[in-house]
């Protein structure tokens, strides 16, 4: 029987997983440089959408010291696929490290998996250190090797709802396509009612796009809840997006060509939306997200 590649990928999910790597990875704290290694693995803990590096111990320049918190298991109450966010809850069993760099003390910033494909390495929490793949800067998490975008100009007619109000209306979208997640589309400002929106605090880094900043709607929805966001000065995969509008699937109602689209379910989801989701997908053996 055929498989459907997204629910297949999808399907391994609750696995521990990991993949080597041939980029020459430096780690630096400060001005420390603390792993140069060209034998670095990908490590995806169970139910996490995106990887970590894991490096040789002996190739780690610092002391680790056996933290004194408990490993922080997931949860039950937590969605079924958790984001790059707080590397101290694990869903593996392991050990969690501290690690010693100078003076400086870095709490439950490594962890030692209980797996004997992973012995002799740790994982280290990636926003609390600075990362060159080859000589490139990474940012949000390691680049994955089974995830890629891609940016395609599109004539079709995009609209975008919020509770029945008109927020966008174009023929010049750009449509965004991620591995794992829906087609995102970004819409030219000038096809946007800008006067709707306003700047949300909320900040996120992806490791494709870069650092994007958010849109709210006053008084509307949850309090402070962005619902759209813009690349100012995205990476080059993303460059042709940059200033562009795009805005929650899983949050507006999107129309294309006159045919309304079904909102997807993804980690942007909520949580109940989330185990729904995965509480029909795994009786029925098609797990994904979109």
């Amino acid at each position: 029987m055929a498989l459907k590649m997204r629910g297949y990928l999808m399907g391994a999910l609750p696995q521990l997983r990991f993949e080597p790597t041939a980029r020459r990875v430096r780690v630096r704290y400060g001005e420390e440089l603390l792993v140069d290694t060209q034998v670095a693995l990908l490590v995806w803990e169970p139910r996490r959408l995106v990887p970590v590096y894991a490096v040789p111990e002996g190739a780690l320049q610092a002391r680790l010291v056996p933290s004194g918190a408990p490993v922080r298991e997931a949860p039950g109450g937590l969605p079924p696929v958790l984001g790059p966010e707080d590397f101290a809850t694990h869903s593996c069993p392991g050990q969690p490290l501290d690690v010693q760099v100078g003076e400086k003390q870095l709490l439950q910033a490594a962890f030692r998996p209980s797996d004997e494909a992973l012995v002799g390495y740790v994982l280290l929490d990636f926003p609390r250190f600075s990362w060159l793949e080859e000589a490139q800067v990474a940012v949000g998490h390691p680049h994955d090797p089974f995830k890629r975008i891609d940016t395609l100009r599109s004539d079709r007619h995009v609209q975008v709802l919020f509770d029945g109000v008109v927020l966008a209306d174009t023929r010049r979208a750009v449509a965004l396509l991620e591995t794992h997640l829906p087609t995102r589309w970004y819409l030219p400002r000038a096809d946007v009612r800008m006067e709707l929106l306003e700047p949300s605090e909320h900040r996120s880094t992806c490791a494709y796009k870069g650092h994007a900043s958010y849109f709210s709607i006053g008084g509307a929805g949850a309090p402070g809840e962005a619902i759209g966001w813009t690349y100012p000065d995205p990476l080059q995969d993303a460059e042709p997006v940059r200033d562009m509008i795009c805005f929650f699937n899983e949050r507006t109602d999107l129309v294309i060509d006159g045919v309304p689209a079904a909102r997807p379910v993804t980690p942007w989801s909520t949580p109940e939306e989330q185990q729904r989701q995965f509480a029909q997908a795994a009786s029925s053996g098609d797990l994904e997200f979109g």
